[in-house]
């Protein structure tokens, strides 16, 4: 590895903020364009339920480009890769915004994803090679921040923004941010090199796993979203599980694959990766669905709406500082076990909820969700990487990644589904009754988050738990979602 660069005192407090404002671009609209899909489809002349691609292609582009992250920024330079992202990203933006068609959206937003993909990894590659191994933790948490701000002023941002503008804000709102950011890189972000000679790219483990990730998402909004033939689409299933089987025999004769098979030899690694996938099935559709049942199903205005929602931000807020403490003191297997079944419970849950329903209630159920969800973000990441080597941590840290983002879009293909299912695929503005509807999808969600509860048991035990005398002892720092 290269030196670290010598930056002088401007640049070194500069390029945090730079890096910065590309993670708060990300986050912030992975959360602000949930509250708009309603008016979005009205203006688009489409059922709201169809809208679900404008998130998935985004979701499922990520997880495809990211395993590419790292060995692109090697390969072309983190400065240029990084520049290329935010631009990427601001011009996908402006397309979205000036697009007027849903299908034209879905492909201005893969060029979104695209852009989101390399922003988040290639930024976290620019701190680690930027500064030295003491300044790591304190950079680490600083340029983390918008990953808490974003989703907290996302949900009433985007509905104010529809209320009182338009929804094509929630994408122009990106274009000043994203031109501040092309300008800083420009000026204040080094030249940073790998050093070393660099391994050639696993081009066959990408389109074997990328085919698979692909195949499955796409398969299930078929059945979901298009109401296309179940045939045709568990083929399309089938064909994707196969090329799955065919990248794991692949990886293990491979000198440098995609993704380490000696990574699924750390049991908590492997327990971590397939409680992440299913977990996320049922709590990963929360910020899709939970829109849509407050202003289709209750009559909510969009600003309303995202107001509605900050309690669930406010929830995980809480919850950050308190998961570490509640791991050091019980472990990851009693807290995910424990954890997992109170979040099928709390998912459930939201089918009582009805226009009856005191709004006072309403958010507090909307904030203990946020804290319970987020213990759960916080103890399943932290876990798959706990017991990761240093040489490991990096391809496993990506593949969690991917798995975060793959199983969010899946989350969200199979709540639509279900929903489309409850209203027998009559537009869900026209449904005889469409709270009934959200109620079956609520608890179909809750129970396939509570059932990966048997995949936490398998846990090592103890792992995590930290004795009396050293509880002052931290957790390591879990990835943000």
């Amino acid at each position: 590895m290269p030196d670290k660069p010598v930056l002088d005192p401007k640049t070194a407090k500069i390029l945090p903020w730079v890096v910065a404002i590309a993670f708060f671009m990300q986050m912030l609209d992975s959360t602000i364009l949930n509250t708009a899909l309603p008016a979005m489809a009205h203006d688009l002349g489409t059922n709201p339920l169809r809208m679900q691609s404008v998130i998935i292609s985004y979701m499922l582009t990520v997880a495809l480009v990211i395993p590419a992250s790292g060995w692109l920024a090697d390969k072309f330079g983190i400065k240029q890769i990084f520049l290329f992202a935010i631009a990427l990203f601001t011009l996908g933006s402006l397309a979205c915004a000036l697009s007027p068609s849903l299908n034209i959206i879905v492909g201005c937003r893969i060029l979104q994803g695209i852009g989101g993909a390399l922003m988040v990894p290639v930024g976290r590659l620019v701190v680690l090679r930027a500064y030295p191994r003491e300044q790591l933790v304190s950079v680490l948490s600083f340029i983390t921040i918008p990953g808490l701000v974003g989703p907290l002023i996302g949900p009433t941002l985007g509905g104010f923004l529809v209320q009182y503008a338009s929804w094509h804000w929630i994408f122009l709102i990106n274009i000043p941010v994203g031109i501040i950011g092309i300008l800083a890189t420009l000026k204040y972000m080094p030249y940073l090199t790998r050093g070393g000679d660099l391994h050639p790219f696993d081009t066959v483990g990408f389109l074997l796993f990328g085919t698979f990730m692909l195949t499955i998402t796409l398969g299930l909004q078929g059945i979901g979203e298009l109401h296309l033939a179940y045939a045709p689409m568990v083929l399309m299933m089938v064909f994707g599980l196969v090329c799955l089987v065919g990248y794991v025999m692949y990886s293990r004769w491979h000198p440098m694959p995609l993704f380490s098979p000696d990574l699924f030899k750390v049991r908590n690694f492997s327990v971590g990766i397939l409680g992440n996938l299913f977990a996320r099935l049922g709590n990963g559709a929360m910020p899709f669905l939970t829109p849509l049942l407050l202003q289709i199903g209750m009559g909510y205005s969009p600003m309303k709406a995202g107001m509605t929602m900050i309690p669930m931000t406010i929830g995980a807020v809480i919850a950050k500082s308190a998961a570490t403490r509640l791991v050091n003191k019980f472990g990851y297997r009693m807290i995910l076990t424990v954890n997992t079944l109170l979040l099928g419970a709390m998912i459930a849950l939201f089918s009582t909820i009805s226009k009856e329903m005191p709004f006072w209630l309403m958010l507090i159920i909307f904030t203990i969700f946020g804290i319970i969800n987020s213990t759960q973000f916080t103890a399943m990441n932290t876990v798959t990487l706990v017991d990761l080597s240093e040489e490991q941590a990096s391809s496993g840290n990506s593949l969690l990644s991917v798995i975060m983002q793959l199983s969010m879009s899946m989350g969200v293909a199979i709540a639509a589904a279900i929903l489309s299912e409850f209203t027998d695929g009559i537009p869900l503005t026209s449904a005889h009754d469409v709270m009934s509807a959200f109620a079956g999808t609520y608890l179909c969600l809750g129970f396939l988050a509570a059932i990966s509860t048997v995949i936490f048991v398998h846990i090592t035990p103890d792992s995590g738990k930290v004795p009396k005398k050293q509880d002052s002892n931290p957790l390591p720092v879990a990835p943000e979602d």
